[in-house]
């Protein structure tokens, strides 16, 4: 267990403030004073593969922290009330003024994902984006700036989240199945 995990990290009661906020099990933390109880859960996430009239995949350089300036895929946290669907409209929008013209659902990985030294586990949600169009995006938001690449073009090590990687991964995997189909 690392020093971010939030069993190591959240000493105190978020309701009502004491210190006799102890780990209750492997994934939650119970208050003796209060009772209140605090389950490790993960958030959910969204990521875009979007592709151009050339079947390459956009990745995005991070312009924050954690792993400023390695690759990812757009996308970003689900908003509370907010569907994942919504989740993906927006985040695109937000990064690089890009409007879904569709979209479709891919699968999911975990993710583990340190903020602030803080753990915040993450269920990551993959779709695959067709944009309006790609014509005059703009990189805004947290990404400093944006490319499409194919698989020979690509450093897998310059993308450091383990479920981002997989989506990559099997993305290109995809492409080469279908121009080598096993008969």
């Amino acid at each position: 267990m690392s020093n971010t995990h939030p069993l190591k990290v959240l000493n105190y009661c978020p309701k009502c403030g004491s210190s006799d906020f102890k780990a209750s099990g492997e994934r939650s933390l119970k208050c003796n004073s209060c009772g209140f109880h605090y389950f490790i859960n993960s958030a959910a996430a969204v990521a875009a593969l979007v592709t151009n009239e050339k079947g390459q995949l956009m990745l995005v350089t991070r312009g924050v922290e954690p792993n400023y300036g390695k690759l990812d895929l757009p996308g970003g946290f689900i908003d509370p009330l907010e569907s994942a669907e919504q989740a993906v409209a927006r985040e695109l929008s937000e990064e690089l003024g890009l409007e879904v013209k569709s979209m479709k659902y891919l699968g999911s990985a975990p993710n583990e994902y340190v903020f602030s030294e803080f753990t915040v586990f993450t269920l990551d949600m993959a779709f695959e984006v067709k944009a309006e169009s790609l014509e005059n995006l703009k990189p805004m938001d947290d990404i400093l700036g944006y490319r499409f690449y194919s698989e020979a073009e690509l450093d897998y090590d310059d993308i450091p989240a383990p479920s981002i990687k997989q989506f990559v991964k099997h993305f290109f995997e995809k492409i080469r199945q279908s121009k080598n189909p096993v008969i």
